[in-house]
């Protein structure tokens, strides 16, 4: 069955009391995806990590958990999940280990060569030309470090169910291109769970 396009468009930028419960939804449905990224990731202690598309504030919690000698920062578009994950992960916020701003990926409020860890999951689908989104990733992460895009697939059953005015699925090895012409090497494709994608990736200088 196709998913209603008002429902698509509520996944893409949540707003409203509807974006809250379709957060709230997601959280319980995207639980196993998100923590086989974080898996993903092999995160050190002292890693310095940014999460674009953090919506309701789970895997920050998880990531800030992790990093006891590090930080965490998270970029969003929506404001609702930006206020909701600011409620969620307060006393991270007070403690300086986490760092939140409200955002598009296109253009990050960040200095070059800054993160160890990068990860994004259920993002691609809504950048209007993923190229600049990533060439915007790969500046911002220091050399050797490593970013894991989260996604499904376009050769999966499932993606013709969501609206395509909304949503824009991608092939693995289209992926795996688009990383590796903005200048990311050691490009490895998984599927650890079902309906979940991982390219991880590595930035070579």
């Amino acid at each position: 069955m196709r998913r209603p396009e008002f429902i698509a468009r509520q996944s893409a930028h949540p707003s409203g009391i509807l974006g809250k419960v379709i957060a709230w939804v997601m959280e319980r449905e995207t639980a196993a995806q998100n923590d086989a990224a974080l898996a993903a990731l092999a995160i050190n202690p002292r890693d310095r990590i940014l999460e674009i598309g953090f919506g309701h504030g789970r895997t920050l919690e998880q990531l800030v958990a992790a990093t006891p000698s590090g930080s965490v920062a998270g970029l969003d578009h929506s404001s609702e999940m930006y206020e909701m994950a600011r409620r969620r992960c307060a006393p991270l916020l007070q403690s300086g280990r986490l760092a939140l701003r409200l955002g598009n990926s296109k253009a990050l409020p960040y200095p070059d060569a800054h993160f160890d860890k990068v990860l994004a999951v259920h993002t691609i689908y809504f950048w209007d030309n993923p190229t600049e989104h990533l060439r915007e990733l790969h500046r911002v992460m220091k050399s050797r470090a490593v970013c894991v895009l989260g996604f499904r697939p376009k050769e999966d059953p499932h993606a013709a169910s969501f609206p395509e005015t909304v949503y824009r699925f991608y092939s693995r090895e289209v992926v795996r291109d688009l990383l590796f012409d903005v200048g990311f090497a050691n490009i490895d494709i998984s599927e650890p769970v079902p309906g979940l994608v991982l390219a991880r990736a590595v930035k070579q200088s």
